[in-house]
């Protein structure tokens, strides 16, 4: 029976009784109840929220793995520029204090003649040969444990002995590899002066120094001391296809063989 509510005329109550009638013939076409349909109802609900939750955990997966592989790309960047011990405390967040090492052995480089050469170059040219240069220098010190300091137009600085200590064998690391950069450029043939036999002046000094990183923009590992500009004076008096020493170098290596190495006690610069 149907009772009429309070307050509703009989136009609303038709439409009332239309709309309850719909719904029950809709449920037994479909030979469920109205209970079942709210079920079913809310079964898909959760059944696409699920789905969602599904694919939300892959996009965000997907994303952490790209970020993974470009915080490793950018790591493995910092280790190219500078030392992986002072990288790490970097990316750490950490302060990298200056350190004093108490013997290294140091090695400076240059072309001979070449600002004369890069004068008949356009700077394009001037770049392609010191990048094939150089990339040729650092597939040889990869045999040798030394590090790459830096680069200095035509200048080319290695160290050895720090940033990890290895005892008294920087001196014969860094002979070794002067000896190899010697022999290798006889050999070496630059296809963008192909008129020209590249030729270098090598310095090596041994001694104390201080290393640090430089500057907050652009961070540098630079190294400091006496040691640093001695070998750097001896290479620009070097003699050409030889390498340049001091006593104090000499003394490092009593038991190695420097055939082809000069030792040069006649220079008076300032600082020797």
């Amino acid at each position: 029976m149907w009772i009429k509510p309070r307050g509703l005329n009989t136009f609303r109550m038709h439409c009332i009784h239309l709309c309850c009638t719909c719904v029950c013939v809709i449920c037994s076409c479909m030979c469920v109840s109205p209970t079942s349909v709210g079920e079913n109802i809310l079964d898909d609900l959760l059944s696409r929220m699920e789905q969602y939750a599904t694919n939300l955990e892959e996009v965000v997966s997907e994303r952490t793995a790209q970020l993974l592989e470009e915080k490793r790309k950018a790591e493995g960047l910092l280790t190219q520029m500078l030392p992986r011990s002072v990288a790490v405390q970097l990316i750490a967040g950490k302060t990298v204090r200056a350190e004093t090492y108490d013997s290294v052995t140091i090695y400076f480089s240059d072309i001979e003649g070449f600002t004369a050469m890069s004068a008949s170059l356009t700077p394009m040219q001037v770049v392609n040969v010191l990048n094939d240069l150089y990339t040729y220098f650092d597939n040889i010190i990869d045999h040798h444990d030394v590090y790459k300091v830096e680069t200095i137009g035509d200048a080319y600085m290695v160290v050895s002995g720090l940033p990890i200590r290895n005892g008294d064998d920087h001196a014969k690391e860094i002979a070794r590899m002067s000896l190899a950069v010697v022999r290798g450029m006889r050999q070496y043939d630059s296809p963008h002066v192909p008129q020209q036999q590249l030729k270098v002046r090598i310095g090596l000094h041994s001694g104390p120094c201080v290393a640090g990183v430089v500057g907050l923009k652009m961070p540098r590992f630079c190294l400091f001391g006496d040691t640093v500009n001695t070998a750097s004076r001896m290479e620009s008096h070097g003699s050409r296809k030889l390498t340049s020493l001091l006593s104090m170098l000499s003394k490092c290596l009593p038991s190695f063989k420097m055939s082809t190495m000069k030792i040069c006690k006649s220079h008076t610069n300032k600082g020797f």
